[in-house]
C-alpha cells in the first residue's frame, strides 16, 4: 500500500476510508520497525547492565561511583535524550526523515565506542569520560527518537493507529529482551571484568552500525512540513506549540508518572543486585538446565549463585511482548486517555509490589503487572500526541513525547541518587551498621552523615560487606538480611515514588474529564 501524506490527511478522501487497508501496513512500516529493533537491541545492550556498571560495589569491573554519581549522569543522560527531541522533532521534519536517521545512527555508534575506549585514559576521570561518551549517545538518540516516530505516524492512519503503534511497542520490546541476554552472556563469560564489560559496549556499537546497512533500503517518508522553512523559524515553531497549556498540562502529568516508571530500569537493577535473592531458583537451575545455559545465566556472588538482575527484568519485555499487541487490539476503540488511566494505575500497583520484596517470585509478580499497565500506556501517549499533531506536525509532536520522559528521569534520577545512597545502598548499609551497632565502629565519632563513612571508618564501599561479615560472623546472605530487617530499605525508597505515581494517576483522571470538552485534546 502507497498514500502521500496529503492523501492520508485529506478530509475529502482519506486512505483509511477504505475498509480492507484498514489493518494493512506498508513495506516502509515493516523497514522502519526493523531499523527500531536494531536500535533498541544496541540501547538495551547497555542500559540494562548500565546501573550495575556505573556504581555497583560488589562488581569487579565496573566503575564503582556513587549512587549521587549514578544520578547526576542518568539525569544529563535524560535530558539530552530525551528534551533535545523538543527541538529534534521540528529539524527531522524540515529536513527528512532519512537524513536525520542517517545523522543519528552515526552519532549513536561513535557514543557506543567511546564509551568502550574512553575508561581508565590518564587525562580524564572515569566519571568524567563515561559522563561525556553518554552524552555523545543521548545526542543521537534524540535526533533517532523524532525521525523514526515522525516517520513511522505518517505511515499510519486513525484506524489502525492504536494497533500499528502496539506493533512498534511490540518491537521495542523484541529489541530489549535480546539485549537482557546478551551482556549476561559477555559478563558471565568474562568474569564480569573490564575487558568484558568493553565487549559488551561494542557489541552495542556493531549493532548500530547494521542499522545503517537497513537505512540503505529505506524509501524516504514525506514529512508534510515544508523543506525550505528556515531553520530558525522551524525552532521557533517548535518551542511555540509546546507551550500551549492544556498540552503543556499533560506534560506535566506524565512527567510525574515517568518520574516513577523508570526506576524499574534505572534503580531496580540495583536492588536486585543488593537485595533480592534468587539463590534456591539458580541452584535449581544449575541442576536441571544443561551446561550452556546455567554456566552462561548464572553468577557466582558471595550469597551464592545468583540469576542476574537483567535476566530477571526480562521478564519486562518478555511480558509486553506477549501481550502488547493484544492489549492494542481490545483498547483500539477505547479513548486514549482512559486507557492510559488505567495503565497508570497498575503500574503504580507493579512498582511497589516489585520493591517491596526481598522474594524472587513477589518481584516477578509485581513485574508483570508493571508490564500490564506498561504495555497500555507506553504505546497510547504516543498515539495520543500522533492523533491531536496538527497536518505535517507530526515529528515536531512526537518530538514532544520524550519531554515527559526527560523531566521524568532527571528529576528521578537525581532523588534516586539521595533516596538510594542514603536509605537503600546495601554497601553504604553495611557501612552504616558498623558505625552504629559493632564495636569497631563506637570510637570513630561518625557525624551521621552517610557520604562520610568511608573515610570515617576508612572502609571503602566494595569491601563494606566483607567487613560486616568478618564483624559479625554472619555469612553474606544473613548479613544481608539484617541488614533489611534493621533499615527497611523498600520503605525508605519505594514510598516516594509511589507517592509521586498515585500523584499523577488522580491529575490524569482530573485532565481526562475536561478534555472532553477540547475536540482537538479529546482522543
Amino acid at each position: 500500500m502507497s498514500s502521500t501524506n496529503a492523501e492520508q490527511s485529506a478530509p475529502s478522501a482519506p486512505a483509511h476510508d477504505l475498509p480492507q487497508k484498514r489493518t494493512r501496513f506498508p513495506g516502509t512500516f515493516w523497514l522502519l520497525n526493523s531499523i527500531e529493533m536494531g536500535e533498541r537491541l544496541a540501547y538495551y545492550n547497555l542500559r540494562v547492565v548500565a546501573p550495575i556498571y556505573i556504581m555497583q560495589a560488589d562488581n569487579p569491573g565496573g566503575l564503582h561511583l556513587t549512587a549521587a554519581d549514578k544520578g547526576t549522569i542518568y539525569a544529563w543522560w535524560a535530558i539530552f535524550q530525551s528534551l533535545l527531541p523538543i527541538v529534534t522533532g521540528g529539524l527531522a521534519d524540515r529536513f527528512g526523515y532519512k537524513k536525520t536517521l542517517f545523522g543519528a545512527i552515526t552519532t549513536m555508534m561513535i557514543g557506543y565506542l567511546l564509551i568502550a575506549f574512553m575508561r581508565d585514559i590518564n587525562f580524564v576521570s572515569n566519571y568524567t569520560a563515561f559522563f561525556w561518551s553518554i552524552m555523545v549517545l543521548a545526542t543521537g538518540t534524540a535526533f533517532f527518537k523524532p525521525g523514526i516516530q515522525g516517520a513511522l505516524a505518517n505511515t499510519l492512519t486513525k484506524e489502525n493507529s492504536s494497533i500499528g503503534w502496539s506493533l512498534f511497542y511490540w518491537v521495542v520490546n523484541v529489541g530489549a529482551l535480546i539485549g537482557h541476554f546478551i551482556p549476561t552472556v559477555l559478563l558471565v563469560m568474562g568474569g564480569n571484568s573490564a575487558e568484558a564489560w568493553r565487549n559488551v559496549f561494542l557489541a552495542s556499537a556493531v549493532f548500530t552500525g547494521f542499522n545503517l546497512v537497513l537505512l540503505t533500503r529505506l524509501k524516504d517518508v514525506p514529512t508534510g512540513a515544508s523543506q525550505t522553512e528556515p531553520i530558525l523559524s522551524v525552532l521557533w515553531r517548535t518551542l511555540k506549540n509546546v507551550f500551549e497549556p492544556r498540552l503543556l498540562c499533560w506534560l506535566a502529568i506524565m512527567s510525574g508518572f515517568w518520574l516513577m516508571m523508570y526506576q524499574l530500569w534505572d534503580l531496580q537493577p540495583n536492588v536486585i543486585a543488593d537485595w533480592v535473592d534468587s539463590s534456591a531458583q539458580a541452584r535449581w537451575i544449575q541442576e536441571n538446565a544443561p551446561a550452556f545455559i546455567h554456566g552462561n545465566l548464572i553468577e557466582e556472588t558471595a550469597r551464592g549463585p545468583q540469576i542476574p538482575q537483567q535476566i530477571l527484568l526480562g521478564l519486562n519485555s518478555l511480558s509486553i511482548i506477549c501481550g502488547v499487541v493484544l492489549v492494542g487490539y481490545l483498547t483500539r476503540r477505547m479513548r486514549t486517555l482512559s486507557a492510559m488511566l488505567i495503565g497508570m494505575a497498575m503500574v503504580v500497583v507493579g512498582i511497589l509490589v516489585a520493591g517491596w520484596t526481598m522474594s524472587l517470585w513477589m518481584l516477578l509478580f509485581g513485574i508483570v503487572f508493571f508490564s500490564l499497565g506498561e504495555m497500555t500506556v507506553g504505546p497510547k501517549k504516543s498515539e495520543y500526541l500522533a492523533l491531536i499533531a496538527p497536518p505535517g506536525k507530526k515529528g515536531l509532536y512526537l518530538g514532544y513525547v520524550n519531554i515527559p520522559t526527560g523531566i521524568g528521569i532527571f528529576v528521578g534520577s537525581k532523588l534516586a541518587g539521595y533516596v538510594y545512597g542514603h536509605y537503600g545502598e546495601k554497601a553504604m548499609l553495611a557501612l552504616r551498621y558498623i558505625a552504629e551497632k559493632t564495636p569497631f565502629g563506637s570510637g570513630k565519632n561518625w557525624n551521621g552523615d552517610v557520604m562520610a563513612l568511608e573515610e570515617t571508618l576508612g572502609i571503602a564501599r566494595p569491601e563494606a560487606m566483607a567487613k560486616l561479615q568478618e564483624l559479625t560472623g554472619l555469612d553474606a546472605a544473613t548479613a544481608t538480611r539484617l541488614l533489611w530487617d534493621t533499615y527497611s530499605p523498600n520503605v525508605n525508597v519505594w514510598i516516594p515514588f509511589a507517592a509521586v505515581g498515585v500523584v499523577s494517576v488522580i491529575a490524569l483522571a482530573i485532565f481526562a474529564r475536561m478534555a472532553r470538552r477540547w475536540s482537538d485534546m479529546n482522543a
